[in-house]
């Protein structure tokens, strides 16, 4: 019998173990998914969580609940990867073979990265929201503060969800409103990128956004480090940015697995071909979502069009024919920009996000790069879709894993 692994049982390796479960049967093939943890986060769900609109409840599951009967789940925390002898060797030194390798492991903040991140003040006035302790740290935090500067800040690109810093900044706009409180609250944007945001188009729309919510935006700021004394966030320029509040977005890095295999960039981040992702080193190892180096935007819908793409050509390569350079970097996200409404941006490698409509051409009824009720509603929508759809390796209709142009207004 052969063995595909899927090293990771988030977003992306649980949608490909239930996409390849259609296809590959026993006796045949065993499919196989590691994971240390027991629960699937819905990490969406985490920039919800500091203004009390979603609950721990609406965002934690179990991992068995989304696993395919067919495949076997392997509860264990992995060493390394042996990609010469087609291996992976767990902590305990328990090793497992392998024909195919899908490596799933996601992306993760590392504070320790910049100088005094994790220091005396973290998770007391410097917090994160990228993960599940930090963003109820933060709704704690929140609960009772009395106003004051408030900083959003990134590190460095790339990060997960790439909007998720905008859609904090806007969401505690709206927070802060509704506590009529809004005038005791100085809100900081800052950002390594001369913009708002990397694509140009989009910049152009968020950056009128924050102008028109009062949020100052400090661009190309390299962060050198955060004294914790002073409450500072310091470039390597010598500019300083007092907060009362620091919302950060750390260095966010592959998984040290991907490190301590040598399989890895400087950030440990696992090259692949950005259309098939297929390894750049192994033949037989494919790289999925946050995991890998790709150009693309790490976020989930984006995992979700590469899952639909790498089946097929993981059945091609099953099949010994040549691999289909299909993939276009197509990502589709809701961003919140409070008081109940939303943008929608569609984009792709070569494409970036314009106006027009969303998913039907012409009708819509989501209008991209504009502001709307119905887009706030499709991305409270999205969690439903998240747990019932896109898990379970289900096409969502309308919607095509490579980017359509129809319904955009291009110059």
């Amino acid at each position: 019998m052969k063995q595909l692994v899927i090293l990771g049982a988030g977003t992306a390796g649980t949608m490909m173990a239930n996409h390849l479960s259609h296809h590959l049967k026993k006796p045949d093939w065993q499919i196989s998914i590691i994971d240390e943890k027991d629960e699937h986060h819905y990490q969406p769900g985490y920039l919800f969580l500091p203004f009390d609109i979603y609950s721990p409840g609406d965002i934690v599951k179990t991992i068995e609940e989304f696993i395919p009967k067919n495949a076997e789940l392997i509860k264990g925390k992995i060493d390394r990867i042996l990609p010469k002898e087609n291996k992976i060797r767990m902590d305990e030194g328990t090793e497992f073979n392998y024909d195919i390798l899908i490596i799933a492991t996601g992306a993760k903040i590392a504070p320790g990265e910049t100088e005094g991140m994790e220091g005396v003040e973290w998770r007391k006035s410097i917090f994160d929201f990228y993960t599940f302790e930090g963003a109820l740290a933060l709704r704690d935090k929140l609960k009772d503060w009395k106003g004051g500067k408030l900083v959003v800040h990134i590190t460095e690109m790339p990060i997960k969800c790439p909007v998720a810093p905008l859609e904090f900044s806007f969401l505690a706009d709206s927070f802060f409103k509704h506590k009529h409180m809004r005038d005791q609250v100085e809100i900081t944007y800052v950002t390594p990128l001369s913009g708002a945001f990397t694509k140009p188009k989009a910049t152009e729309a968020l950056e009128h956004l924050l102008k028109e919510k009062n949020i100052h935006i400090e661009g190309d700021f390299a962060i050198e480090k955060i004294d914790n004394e002073k409450k500072e966030i310091v470039d390597y320029g010598g500019r300083s940015i007092p907060f009362d509040i620091l919302v950060t977005v750390p260095t966010n890095k592959g998984d040290e697995l991907i490190e301590r295999s040598g399989m890895g960039d400087e950030l440990n981040y696992v090259p692949a071909h950005k259309a098939t992702m297929q390894s750049k080193e192994y033949a037989n190892v494919f790289v999925l979502g946050d995991a890998s180096n790709i150009p693309a935007s790490k976020a989930g819908s984006v995992a979700h069009f590469e899952a639909e793409i790498l089946t097929d050509n993981i059945m091609r390569f099953i099949g010994g024919k040549p691999l289909k350079d299909e993939f276009d970097g197509h990502a589709n996200c809701f961003i919140e920009t409070g008081n109940g409404k939303a943008l929608l941006i569609d984009f792709n490698y070569t494409h970036e996000p314009v106006e027009g409509s969303f998913p039907f051409p012409g009708i819509g009824p989501l209008r991209l790069l504009k502001e709307s009720r119905m887009n706030h509603m499709g991305k409270l929508a999205f969690r439903w879709i998240y747990w019932n759809v896109l898990l379970k390796g289900t096409h969502i209709p309308f919607v095509s894993a490579t980017m359509s142009e129809a319904g955009k207004q291009y110059n």
